[in-house]
Order: C-alpha cells, then structure tokens, then sequence
C-alpha cells in the first residue's frame, strides 16, 4: 500500500462491516460462487487503493455497493467468460441459499437489471429512491424495473407450483 489508502484496521473493520452484502451482490449478479468470491475480493483491494476515509457509514456502503456491481459488468464482459462453459451449466451449480431455495432459483434466471433491484430491496431494505440513487438512475425506471421483477417472478414462481392452493 502507498500509504495514501485505508490503513489495515479500517479495511479489517470495512471487510467485517460490508463483505456478506457486497458478496451477496456479486453472487446475484455473477450467479456463481467462485467469480462472486473473486469480484469481492476486487471490491475490497480497491477499497485499499482508494484514497482518503469515506464521508460517512451511508457513502461508505453506496461506494460498496456500487463497486460491487461495476466489478460484475466488467466480469461479465470479459472475453474469457465469454468463451467457458455454457451459462445454463454455471447456474446449475450455484444459488445456495437454503433459507430460500428455489426461490432463489428463480430470481438468478431474471435479467441483472432485475435481480439487483430485488436484492437491494427486500434483501437489503431500500427504498426505490434510495435504490435509484446509488445506481444513478431515474427513480421511476427503478420502481418500474421492480414491478417487472416482480411481475417475472410470480410467473416463473407460479409455473413450479408455488402460490398454489
């Protein structure tokens, strides 16, 4: 380090503080453990580089959450991802969250515009403002990219036989 980041206690302290929620946003958008792990570890090497403390608790996780998400698009445009195993094969082997289980299925198939707003929403608790602007986006696209999600995943839900009496 050039001495111009974070010193070690303050990245200690931000790891434990931030790496289940920037995890869980990479495994979303990445659908897999091992690329999820690798775009935290990122997140966090660049919260070292990055120069100068945060603003407060709130600036410091949207900078996160932010990075987080940049990190996966850059992973997902990467020629190399491109060229491995067929995505359908990837998603077979990840979403492991038991207290969800299929349902988490269900939500990795939707589009990424999709599933992030429904993480950062009801797993998270944000409001669509809050939502809109750490993604920097009109807060009307992010309640209408909700109500699509929603909309998805009651159908998808609906098909494998939940909601039914």
């Amino acid at each position: 380090m050039d001495g111009s980041g974070c010193s070690r206690e303050e990245i200690a302290g931000l790891y434990r503080r931030h790496s289940k929620l920037v995890y869980q946003i990479c495994l979303v958008l990445l659908k897999n453990v091992p690329d999820a792990e690798d775009a935290s570890q990122t997140v966090f090497r660049r919260a070292m580089e990055r120069g100068g403390p945060f603003r407060d608790p709130e600036h410091e996780k949207a900078w996160l959450i932010v990075t987080a998400r940049n990190e996966c698009r850059d992973q997902l445009k990467h020629w190399w991802r491109k060229r491995r195993a067929d995505p359908s094969v990837l998603d077979a082997l990840i979403w492991e969250q038991p207290e969800d289980g299929s349902v988490w299925e269900q939500v990795a198939a939707l589009p990424e515009k999709h599933r992030l707003v429904l993480f950062l929403h009801y797993y998270e608790g944000y409001k669509t403002d809050e939502i809109a602007q750490l993604l920097k986006e009109n807060p009307s696209t992010v309640r209408s990219r909700l109500a699509q999600a929603r909309k998805k995943l009651k159908m998808r839900l609906e098909a494998e036989g939940y909601g039914a009496t």
